[in-house]
């Protein structure tokens, strides 16, 4: 499965392994510019701490809650592309992914969609995911949370 429609469906069998050895995660900027961001890079910016979160995997249960730790999906994009952006892809190692606009991001909450990097005040392992999309209000169907982040896209209009 190739990472160009991270909506495409996703075998939701479980992912024992990681997809790669490899931590980073690639950001891809509006202007076709990319660089990697390794998990201790993540780590040293700016962080919250979000409780009573769940990890969600369709057909696998639900596990939590936890609280997860990380950078606001929103202030990565916003401190790594200043100008005019419309969504963000997240996509995993292994393809799966999700997009959140803009609008949806910046709708001030308490409980924000994280690049998480530690899980209950401990870092993430690679089997852990490493680093994950965490979005706090879902609950139901793992359709937005994205473990083992390997790609985040930012998307100009």
């Amino acid at each position: 499965m190739t990472v160009d429609d991270p909506l495409a469906p996703h075998a939701h069998e479980p992912n024992p392994l990681p997809p790669s050895p490899d931590a980073g995660l690639v950001l891809h900027l509006p202007d076709g510019a990319a660089r990697c961001i390794s998990p201790a890079e993540l780590r040293s910016l700016d962080s919250v701490t979000v409780p009573r979160c769940y990890i969600v995997s369709t057909g696998h249960g639900t596990s939590g809650p936890f609280s997860f730790t990380g950078v606001r999906l929103r202030d990565f994009v916003e401190l790594n592309w200043p100008g005019a952006w419309t969504q963000v892809e997240v996509v995993s190692g292994d393809g799966f992914g999700t997009r959140a606009s803009r609008a949806e991001l910046t709708v001030p909450t308490t409980r924000p969609v994280l690049l998480a990097h530690t899980r209950d005040r401990r870092p993430l392992t690679r089997a852990d995911g490493l680093v994950r999309l965490i979005v706090p209000g879902e609950i139901d169907d793992a359709l937005r949370q994205v473990k083992w982040v390997a790609h985040v896209r930012i998307l100009a209009a």
